[in-house]
C-alpha cells in the first residue's frame, strides 16, 4: 500500500530480458535504503514492484509481460526517470490516498495550461474507466496522488502545483506522453459492491 507522494526520481539503470520476462534495475540513491529490503514493495511510476536484489544504490524488481502490456512499464529506457515510492509503513504520515500500486489503464495528456503558479494538466482515459473518476475525487497518475478537478467525456483534469513539477516526473510530460492510471480503491470496490445487487 502506497499514499502517492513520491519520495524520489530514480533513474532507470538497467534492462535485462529474462525468459520473456524484464528485470528492470533502478538507481535508487533518493531513497533511504532501509526502505528497500529484499522482498519489499516499492512504487515505480505508480507500479507495485517486488525488491528481488540490490547492489549499491540500484535495486532491481521482476516486471511481467502482463504489467508490461498493462502499464508504461514496457516503454522505460535506461536513463527513463521514474518516480518512487517505497511502501507504506505503520506510523508513516498519510499525506496523498489510499494507492494499491495496481494500474487499471494507461491514460493520455492531451492538453496543458499554465494557470497562475500551476500548471493546468488534461489526460484522456480509457473508456471503462470513466465512471470511476469524480470531480473533486481522488485519481493516482505515474504514483501521484492528485485532485481531480473537472471530467468530460472520456477526459479529466488536475492541476500540478510547482513543487510536485518539480519533484516528480509529471513537470516533464509532454502532449501524446502515456501515463498510468490508478483509480480511486474506494471507487473500485463500491463498483463491484453495486454489481453483486
Amino acid at each position: 500500500m502506497f499514499t502517492g507522494i513520491i519520495l524520489a526520481i530514480g533513474r532507470v539503470a538497467s534492462i535485462t530480458e529474462r525468459g520473456g520476462d524484464l528485470e528492470l534495475g533502478l538507481d535508487a540513491a533518493g531513497l533511504d535504503p532501509a526502505r528497500l529490503g529484499l522482498g519489499d514493495s516499492v512504487s515505480v511510476q505508480g507500479v507495485c514492484l517486488t525488491v528481488t536484489r540490490k547492489q549499491g544504490g540500484c535495486f532491481f524488481a521482476d516486471v511481467s509481460r502482463e504489467t508490461m502490456a498493462k502499464t508504461t512499464l514496457g516503454s522505460l529506457r535506461v536513463g527513463s526517470p521514474a518516480n518512487l515510492e517505497p511502501s507504506l509503513r505503520a506510523g508513516d504520515a498519510l499525506g496523498g490516498h489510499m494507492v494499491s500500486g495496481h494500474v487499471d489503464g494507461i491514460g493520455r495528456l492531451v492538453h496543458a495550461a499554465e494557470d497562475a503558479r500551476s500548471t493546468r494538466l488534461q489526460f484522456e482515459l480509457p473508456a471503462p474507466l470513466v465512471r470511476f473518476v469524480a470531480p473533486k475525487g481522488s485519481i493516482c497518475i505515474d504514483g501521484v496522488s492528485l485532485t481531480v478537478n473537472d471530467v468530460e467525456q472520456l477526459r479529466f483534469d488536475v492541476n500540478i502545483i510547482p513543487h510536485t513539477q518539480q519533484v516528480t516526473t509529471l513537470g516533464a510530460l509532454k502532449i501524446g506522453d502515456a501515463v498510468n492510471i490508478e483509480i480511486d480503491v474506494i471507487a473500485r470496490y463500491v463498483e463491484r459492491l453495486l454489481s453483486l445487487t
